[in-house]
């Protein structure tokens, strides 16, 4: 599937409700990409058993299955194979039980597992220049010049592969990153990398300081407090 085709697909605005404050209109973060931020959460945090609360509150909202696979196969590159395999396993027994309770929840928009496109890194390449909307230098300066490897894997699965699937927009992919990032430790750099990304979708600074106060909430305030500061630098610089 190519970039150019889905970019008015990515560009979609998150799911929102519209609030007046001092009589001016706030975008706040609706009930599916609440549940996308607490399942990020929760599984980079490997805490199970609020997952599955939060997995049952998320498809009662309306989330598609296809669209908390999405999210859960994403983590994997952020918080890795061990706490995405864990979350998919709980969401896996969540459905099993659902289901034997009569409930039939939404399957959703099809996932496409194959990306045809030739030249994969390019295109990568053009999905992160979107986000950024800066440049993107082949290889990337530092890390991509010192293991060109990983400079690869990042371009060619993340941004090509995961990213460039539809089944969640481009908004709803960085509130997958920035909720699993602000939850863990020692991440802050690449937490501001993405919050500049996701600003650069439509995610408003309003909508991200909910996201935080989700994190205080269900993860910590620690984490919230450090993400806060990571915030205010963000919006400084």
């Amino acid at each position: 599937m190519k970039f150019h085709s889905l970019l008015w697909t990515f560009f979609l605005p998150i799911t929102l409700s519209i609030n007046t404050m001092n009589g001016q209109t706030i975008k706040t973060i609706g009930p599916k990409d609440q549940g996308i931020i607490l399942i990020s959460a929760l599984t980079a945090t490997g805490d199970l058993d609020n997952l599955k609360l939060q997995l049952n509150t998320a498809l009662d909202s309306g989330l598609t299955i296809n669209e908390i696979k999405e999210a859960m196969v994403q983590l994997y590159a952020y918080c890795g194979f061990p706490r995405s395999l864990n979350g998919i396993n709980i969401f896996r027994k969540v459905l099993d039980e659902r289901h034997a309770k009569g409930k039939k929840d939404n399957l959703g928009k099809e996932i496409e597992v194959e990306n045809k496109t030739v030249d994969k890194y390019e295109q990568g390449r053009n999905v992160l220049e979107y986000l950024t909307q800066t440049p993107q230098s082949k290889p990337a300066p530092g890390f991509g010049e010192f293991a060109p490897r990983i400079d690869v894997f990042l371009k060619e699965h993340l941004f090509a592969d995961i990213f460039n699937s539809d089944v969640l927009s481009f908004q709803q992919r960085e509130l997958v990153t920035i909720a699993a990032l602000a939850s863990m430790n020692g991440v802050a750099p690449q937490l501001q990398a993405h919050i500049g990304m996701g600003m650069n979708t439509g995610i408003t600074i309003h909508q991200i300081q909910e996201t935080f106060d989700l994190i205080e909430k269900h993860i910590g305030k620690d984490q919230a407090e450090t993400s806060r500061e990571v915030l205010s630098q963000t919006v400084r610089n």
